[in-house]
């Protein structure tokens, strides 16, 4: 299976990623979205985790807006470095300098060489680079095989009442894709805040002895201090769900059903709506249960064995 990673870099996407890795998923390819942050920190950071990291795939840069102009960044909640930390930090790296997503997206799905050859896409972010392509290559995105996106709120949002931030910062993009048949596979903030962080996940990280153990707690603990600051006790683990989704076909279930999303300019806009009846036209999947266990020994040995190198 081919796989290439759409990702707006916060640290749950980098997270997301050494699942992926962990699990001995080959990755083609990143392509890189304004999202949690404006594009050029977004580039620093996709650049500053490869070189800590040692990720070898090629990292191609995307778009630095919505697919309608505008952007809307999620800085208010993870800071202007796009990642939350105790401590410490990714030590800022100079952007990789690659030729455009669009590029790099076409040239990977133009050298599908046939059916048993899968194509598939885990995005992160918001999904500018899945509906430009869309757009622009209608051919090319009929050999996508999958996109499972981390994004959409069955019941409540995140970022607004009805509209969680992946869908709300370019729910165009969203209709664009669902309207042109890509197979989306769409992994919820209600499925997500089933698989939670707590302060005691951070120690096994930072006692794991390696060079990057001190970091990755730091983190982590960043993170789950999202919610600590917010009076809970532990923090949902977004991107790293959509991980498990792609690794591990037992760890989450999905049903058919159509999905819409709301574009309009009022308080609903981003609102992911999901009609699983069975007389719906089905158009999409969403996930509907996860094992809770097996998703989060997933997530944490990755984080662990990574801190241990």
């Amino acid at each position: 299976m081919g796989l290439w990673i759409d990702t707006d870099m916060g640290f749950d996407d980098l997270a997301a990623v050494l699942v992926v890795t962990h699990a001995g998923k080959r990755i083609d390819g990143m392509s890189l979205i304004a999202g949690n942050s404006p594009l050029e920190r977004v580039r620093i950071n996709a650049a500053s985790a490869a070189r800590q990291f040692g990720w070898g795939f090629k990292i191609y840069t995307g778009r630095e807006t919505a697919v309608m102009g505008g952007l809307e960044t999620a800085e208010r909640i993870l800071g202007p470095l796009g990642m939350q930390s105790s401590g410490a930090h990714l030590p800022d790296c100079r952007p990789i300098a690659e030729s455009s997503a669009f590029d790099g997206l076409c040239n990977w799905l133009e050298g599908k060489s046939g059916p048993d050859d899968e194509r598939h896409i885990l995005a992160l972010g918001p999904l500018g680079n899945i509906a430009s392509l869309v757009l622009a290559r209608p051919d090319l995105a009929r050999k996508i095989d999958r996109v499972t996106w981390m994004g959409g709120a069955v019941t409540r949002g995140n970022h607004t009442a009805l509209a969680e931030y992946n869908a709300f910062a370019d729910p165009e993009a969203v209709a664009i894709t669902l309207s042109h048949q890509v197979p989306l596979r769409m992994v919820d903030l209600g499925l997500c805040r089933q698989v939670q962080a707590i302060p005691n996940d951070v120690t096994p990280i930072r006692n794991a002895g390696g060079k990057n153990a001190g970091l990755l707690a730091d983190l982590t603990e960043g993170y789950i201090n999202i919610a600590l600051s917010r009076g809970r006790d532990a923090m949902a683990i977004f991107d790293p769900c959509a991980s498990v989704a792609v690794i591990d076909q037992d760890a989450i279930s999905f049903a058919d059903a159509h999905i819409e999303i709301d574009t309009s300019h009022g308080p609903s806009r981003g609102q992911t709506i999901v009609d699983p009846h069975p007389t719906a036209i089905k158009n999409a999947q969403y996930a509907v249960s996860v094992d809770t266990k097996r998703a989060r020994d997933l997530i944490f040995s990755a984080l662990k064995a990574e801190a241990a190198k």
